[in-house]
Protein backbone atom coordinates (compact mmCIF):
# COMPACT_ATOMS: atom_id res chain seq x y z
CA UNK A 1 0.00 0.00 0.00
CA UNK A 2 1.76 3.10 -1.26
CA UNK A 3 0.80 6.55 -0.03
CA UNK A 4 1.35 10.09 -1.68
CA UNK A 5 2.67 13.09 0.32
CA UNK A 6 1.83 16.41 -1.11
CA UNK A 7 4.73 18.84 0.35
CA UNK A 8 3.11 22.24 0.52
CA UNK A 9 5.12 25.28 -1.01
CA UNK A 10 6.17 27.70 1.31
CA UNK A 11 4.24 30.86 1.28
CA UNK A 12 5.19 34.14 0.17
CA UNK A 13 5.32 35.65 3.64
CA UNK A 14 8.05 31.89 4.81
CA UNK A 15 10.05 33.31 1.57
CA UNK A 16 10.42 36.67 3.02
CA UNK A 17 11.54 35.27 6.31
CA UNK A 18 13.50 32.62 5.06
CA UNK A 19 15.26 35.60 3.03
CA UNK A 20 15.90 38.00 5.82
CA UNK A 21 17.46 35.02 7.97
CA UNK A 22 19.84 34.74 5.38
CA UNK A 23 20.80 38.08 4.87
CA UNK A 24 21.02 38.31 8.82
CA UNK A 25 23.41 35.31 8.73
CA UNK A 26 25.30 36.83 5.93
CA UNK A 27 25.96 40.05 7.79
CA UNK A 28 26.95 38.52 10.94
CA UNK A 29 29.68 35.83 9.35
CA UNK A 30 33.18 37.45 8.99
CA UNK A 31 34.32 37.65 5.88
CA UNK A 32 36.29 34.33 5.28
CA UNK A 33 34.37 32.51 8.10
CA UNK A 34 32.02 30.74 5.75
CA UNK A 35 34.77 28.75 3.68
CA UNK A 36 34.83 25.01 3.68
CA UNK A 37 38.71 24.92 4.76
CA UNK A 38 39.27 26.34 8.00
CA UNK A 39 42.25 24.10 8.40
CA UNK A 40 45.45 25.13 9.59
CA UNK A 41 47.60 22.49 7.52
CA UNK A 42 50.45 20.77 8.41
CA UNK A 43 52.99 23.32 9.46
CA UNK A 44 50.38 24.95 11.32
CA UNK A 45 49.93 21.95 13.45
CA UNK A 46 53.44 21.90 13.78
CA UNK A 47 53.92 25.82 14.68
CA UNK A 48 51.01 24.83 17.44
CA UNK A 49 52.69 21.69 19.06
CA UNK A 50 56.30 24.18 19.63
CA UNK A 51 53.95 26.86 20.81
CA UNK A 52 53.10 24.44 23.62
CA UNK A 53 56.25 23.24 23.89
CA UNK A 54 57.78 26.90 24.81
CA UNK A 55 55.02 27.60 26.76
CA UNK A 56 55.94 23.95 29.04
CA UNK A 57 59.24 24.72 29.10
CA UNK A 58 59.17 28.31 30.10
CA UNK A 59 56.74 27.66 32.98
CA UNK A 60 55.67 29.12 34.91
CA UNK A 61 57.24 32.51 33.35
CA UNK A 62 55.31 32.00 30.74
CA UNK A 63 52.09 32.76 32.29
CA UNK A 64 52.87 36.24 32.83
CA UNK A 65 52.53 36.51 29.22
CA UNK A 66 50.09 34.10 27.91
CA UNK A 67 47.11 34.77 30.15
CA UNK A 68 45.28 38.23 29.34
CA UNK A 69 42.72 40.21 30.45
CA UNK A 70 40.20 42.68 29.25
CA UNK A 71 37.35 44.74 30.96
CA UNK A 72 33.56 44.62 31.22
CA UNK A 73 32.98 46.85 28.22
CA UNK A 74 35.74 44.94 26.37
CA UNK A 75 36.13 41.70 24.17
CA UNK A 76 39.26 40.30 22.76
CA UNK A 77 39.08 38.86 18.94
CA UNK A 78 42.23 35.84 18.75
CA UNK A 79 44.07 35.02 15.61
CA UNK A 80 45.66 32.08 15.26
CA UNK A 81 48.27 32.38 12.02
CA UNK A 82 46.01 34.47 10.10
CA UNK A 83 42.13 32.81 11.11
CA UNK A 84 39.72 33.75 13.68
CA UNK A 85 39.64 31.12 16.76
CA UNK A 86 35.83 29.62 16.88
CA UNK A 87 33.90 30.75 19.48
CA UNK A 88 33.62 34.77 18.57
CA UNK A 89 35.29 37.09 20.68
CA UNK A 90 36.56 36.61 24.45
CA UNK A 91 35.93 38.08 27.61
CA UNK A 92 35.09 39.72 29.90
CA UNK A 93 38.00 38.38 32.27
CA UNK A 94 40.59 36.06 31.40
CA UNK A 95 41.62 34.30 28.09
CA UNK A 96 44.64 32.73 27.41
CA UNK A 97 46.90 33.15 24.00
CA UNK A 98 49.93 31.02 22.87
CA UNK A 99 52.53 32.76 22.19
CA UNK A 100 54.29 33.70 18.67
CA UNK A 101 50.91 31.88 16.97
CA UNK A 102 48.40 33.86 18.42
CA UNK A 103 47.69 37.54 18.32
CA UNK A 104 44.36 39.56 19.75
CA UNK A 105 42.60 43.36 19.28
CA UNK A 106 40.92 44.71 21.89
CA UNK A 107 37.34 46.27 21.17
CA UNK A 108 35.50 48.77 23.44
CA UNK A 109 31.89 48.35 23.21
CA UNK A 110 30.85 51.25 25.33
CA UNK A 111 28.90 54.09 23.46
CA UNK A 112 30.74 56.63 21.02
CA UNK A 113 29.72 60.06 20.47
CA UNK A 114 31.34 62.19 17.79
CA UNK A 115 30.43 65.49 15.55
CA UNK A 116 30.19 65.47 12.46
CA UNK A 117 31.99 68.76 10.92
CA UNK A 118 30.15 71.16 9.61
CA UNK A 119 28.59 70.00 6.04
CA UNK A 120 28.04 73.18 3.11
CA UNK A 121 24.99 71.54 2.15
CA UNK A 122 22.75 72.80 -1.30
CA UNK A 123 19.32 71.79 -0.31
CA UNK A 124 16.08 71.44 -2.72
CA UNK A 125 15.12 74.66 -2.97
CA UNK A 126 18.98 75.96 -4.27
CA UNK A 127 19.92 77.41 -0.66
CA UNK A 128 23.44 77.19 0.56
CA UNK A 129 23.22 76.34 4.30
CA UNK A 130 26.19 74.53 6.95
CA UNK A 131 24.56 71.90 8.74
CA UNK A 132 26.68 69.72 11.67
CA UNK A 133 25.42 67.05 13.45
CA UNK A 134 25.76 64.66 16.48
CA UNK A 135 26.39 60.66 16.32
CA UNK A 136 25.68 58.33 19.02
CA UNK A 137 26.86 54.40 18.30
CA UNK A 138 28.49 51.85 19.26
CA UNK A 139 30.32 48.17 18.29
CA UNK A 140 27.32 45.68 18.50
CA UNK A 141 29.81 42.75 17.74
CA UNK A 142 33.29 42.72 17.90
CA UNK A 143 34.25 39.74 15.50
CA UNK A 144 33.07 41.22 12.62
CA UNK A 145 33.77 44.83 12.77
CA UNK A 146 37.16 43.86 13.10
CA UNK A 147 37.03 40.95 10.55
CA UNK A 148 34.97 42.87 7.95
CA UNK A 149 36.03 46.14 7.86
CA UNK A 150 39.76 48.04 8.54
CA UNK A 151 38.82 50.68 10.99
CA UNK A 152 34.92 50.68 11.85
CA UNK A 153 35.20 53.71 13.92
CA UNK A 154 36.66 56.02 10.78
CA UNK A 155 34.62 54.61 8.33
CA UNK A 156 31.28 55.38 10.36
CA UNK A 157 32.70 58.41 10.70
CA UNK A 158 32.94 59.05 6.74
CA UNK A 159 29.73 57.72 6.23
CA UNK A 160 27.89 60.05 8.50
CA UNK A 161 29.33 62.81 6.93
CA UNK A 162 28.10 61.93 3.47
CA UNK A 163 24.92 60.89 4.61
CA UNK A 164 24.29 63.97 6.32
CA UNK A 165 24.77 65.11 2.83
CA UNK A 166 22.71 62.95 0.92
CA UNK A 167 19.80 63.31 3.35
CA UNK A 168 19.98 66.65 3.43
CA UNK A 169 20.34 67.50 0.00
CA UNK A 170 16.68 66.13 -0.49
CA UNK A 171 15.03 68.72 1.95
CA UNK A 172 14.23 72.56 1.45
CA UNK A 173 14.79 75.12 4.05
CA UNK A 174 12.04 74.78 5.44
CA UNK A 175 11.46 71.71 6.17
CA UNK A 176 15.55 71.29 7.37
CA UNK A 177 14.50 74.08 9.74
CA UNK A 178 11.05 72.43 10.94
CA UNK A 179 11.53 68.61 10.73
CA UNK A 180 14.70 67.98 12.88
CA UNK A 181 13.26 65.29 14.26
CA UNK A 182 12.38 63.02 10.85
CA UNK A 183 15.83 64.09 9.41
CA UNK A 184 17.48 62.69 12.59
CA UNK A 185 15.42 59.35 12.34
CA UNK A 186 15.88 58.98 9.02
CA UNK A 187 19.74 59.23 9.50
CA UNK A 188 19.89 56.34 11.79
CA UNK A 189 18.28 53.88 9.93
CA UNK A 190 20.26 54.69 6.75
CA UNK A 191 23.33 54.37 8.74
CA UNK A 192 22.35 51.57 11.08
CA UNK A 193 21.57 49.89 7.85
CA UNK A 194 24.73 50.84 6.15
CA UNK A 195 26.86 49.98 9.44
CA UNK A 196 25.19 46.47 10.20
CA UNK A 197 27.66 44.26 8.36
CA UNK A 198 30.42 46.38 9.98
CA UNK A 199 28.99 45.27 13.53
CA UNK A 200 28.02 48.45 14.37
CA UNK A 201 24.62 49.73 16.05
CA UNK A 202 23.90 53.35 15.47
CA UNK A 203 22.00 54.44 18.28
CA UNK A 204 20.68 58.12 17.76
CA UNK A 205 21.35 60.77 15.24
CA UNK A 206 20.84 64.27 16.00
CA UNK A 207 21.13 67.52 14.31
CA UNK A 208 23.26 70.50 16.17
CA UNK A 209 23.42 73.17 13.74
CA UNK A 210 22.11 75.19 11.29
CA UNK A 211 23.99 78.10 10.00
CA UNK A 212 21.96 80.49 7.34
CA UNK A 213 24.34 82.85 5.20
CA UNK A 214 24.04 86.55 6.59
CA UNK A 215 22.68 87.83 3.41
CA UNK A 216 19.93 84.85 4.03
CA UNK A 217 19.31 85.70 7.10
CA UNK A 218 19.12 89.76 6.41
CA UNK A 219 16.57 88.84 3.87
CA UNK A 220 14.30 86.67 6.22
CA UNK A 221 14.68 89.21 8.94
CA UNK A 222 13.05 91.67 6.71
CA UNK A 223 10.45 89.37 5.16
CA UNK A 224 9.25 88.56 9.05
CA UNK A 225 9.35 92.50 9.67
CA UNK A 226 7.22 93.45 6.88
CA UNK A 227 4.92 90.52 7.84
CA UNK A 228 4.68 91.64 10.84
CA UNK A 229 4.41 94.98 9.73
CA UNK A 230 1.04 94.29 7.50
CA UNK A 231 -0.16 92.02 10.39
CA UNK A 232 -0.13 95.52 12.66
CA UNK A 233 -2.00 97.30 10.09
CA UNK A 234 -4.85 94.88 9.54
CA UNK A 235 -5.20 95.00 13.43
CA UNK A 236 -5.12 99.13 13.23
CA UNK A 237 -7.88 98.74 10.11
CA UNK A 238 -9.96 96.26 12.39
CA UNK A 239 -9.55 98.52 15.20
CA UNK A 240 -10.77 101.43 13.46
CA UNK A 241 -14.03 99.97 12.02
CA UNK A 242 -15.02 98.59 15.29
CA UNK A 243 -14.22 102.37 16.58
CA UNK A 244 -16.66 103.78 13.66
CA UNK A 245 -19.06 100.91 14.15
CA UNK A 246 -19.41 101.85 17.99
CA UNK A 247 -19.46 105.71 17.50
CA UNK A 248 -22.40 105.55 14.89
CA UNK A 249 -24.34 103.88 17.57
CA UNK A 250 -23.32 106.65 20.34
CA UNK A 251 -24.54 109.16 17.57
CA UNK A 252 -27.51 107.40 17.55
CA UNK A 253 -28.31 106.91 21.09
CA UNK A 254 -27.15 110.90 21.52
CA UNK A 255 -29.54 111.74 18.57
CA UNK A 256 -32.25 110.51 20.28
CA UNK A 257 -32.58 112.78 23.43
CA UNK A 258 -31.15 116.40 22.71
CA UNK A 259 -30.07 116.44 26.47
CA UNK A 260 -27.66 114.02 25.90
CA UNK A 261 -25.85 116.06 23.62
CA UNK A 262 -25.36 118.86 26.16
CA UNK A 263 -24.55 116.72 28.84
CA UNK A 264 -21.46 115.20 26.69
CA UNK A 265 -20.22 118.74 26.04
CA UNK A 266 -20.14 119.16 29.57
CA UNK A 267 -18.29 116.00 30.54
CA UNK A 268 -15.80 117.01 27.80
CA UNK A 269 -15.47 120.63 29.42
CA UNK A 270 -14.81 118.31 32.77
CA UNK A 271 -12.03 116.60 30.91
CA UNK A 272 -10.22 119.40 29.36
CA UNK A 273 -10.38 121.75 32.95
CA UNK A 274 -8.85 118.88 34.42
CA UNK A 275 -6.03 118.37 32.34
CA UNK A 276 -5.42 121.80 30.90
CA UNK A 277 -6.78 124.79 33.27
CA UNK A 278 -5.62 127.54 31.48
CA UNK A 279 -7.67 126.63 28.21
CA UNK A 280 -11.11 128.54 28.00
CA UNK A 281 -13.74 126.86 25.47
CA UNK A 282 -16.54 127.94 24.71
CA UNK A 283 -19.08 125.15 22.94
CA UNK A 284 -21.07 126.66 20.19
CA UNK A 285 -23.58 124.42 18.69
CA UNK A 286 -23.44 123.63 15.33
CA UNK A 287 -27.25 124.74 15.04
CA UNK A 288 -26.17 128.34 14.61
CA UNK A 289 -23.59 127.86 12.55
CA UNK A 290 -25.59 126.79 9.99
CA UNK A 291 -27.66 129.46 9.48
CA UNK A 292 -24.60 131.20 8.00
CA UNK A 293 -23.01 128.65 5.98
CA UNK A 294 -24.02 128.86 1.62
CA UNK A 295 -27.03 127.15 0.40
Amino acid sequence: MSSNRVTPEPSEDDTFIMADRNKTAQFDTPIGGGEADGSIGCCGWILTVLAWGILIVTFPFSVCVCIKVVQEYERAVIFRLGRLLPGGAKGPGIFFVLPCIEDYTKVDLRTVSFDVPPQEILTKDSVTVSVDAVVYYRVNNATISIANVENANHSTRLLAQTTLRNVLGTKSLAEILSDRESISHTMQTGLDEATDPWGIKVERVEIKDVRLPVQLQRAMAAEAEAAREARAKVIAAEGEQNASRALKEAADVISESPSALQLRYLQTLNTISAEKNSTIIFPLPIDLLSGLMPK
